[in-house]
């Protein structure tokens, strides 16, 4: 299951990880991140161990949201090192998120 990021533990889920990371950031209001968060969930169980994947909602942390720019979701943050490396606006196929995961490996 992705992990539910938040303001408070962000830094150290996220920017702390040894391992990449997928950050949905998303609303519940929001019928593109309702598609795509399925898919989501998938790559938590598909990656459980070699990646982090986990959600923001926008709503109940604005600070991250802020913090990275976010004005359209659902945004998907891809990290390294702490760094984001790589990201996709809007809906988008599991086969798309999971070779985005990939190149971080």
């Amino acid at each position: 299951m992705a992990l539910e990021l938040t303001d408070q533990n962000f830094d150290e889920l996220v920017l702390k990880s040894d391992k990449p990371v997928l950050v949905d950031f998303w609303a519940e209001w929001c019928g593109p991140c309702r598609m795509v968060g399925p898919f989501v969930e998938e790559l938590a169980k598909e990656y459980e161990g070699k990646a982090v994947v986990g959600k923001v909602n926008v709503d109940n942390n604005p600070n991250i949201s802020m913090q990275f720019g976010i004005r359209n979701i659902p945004a998907l943050l891809f990290f390294k090192g702490g760094e984001v490396v790589d990201k996709q606006v809007g809906a988008a196929p599991k086969s798309v998120l999971a070779a985005k995961l990939d190149a971080q490996m």
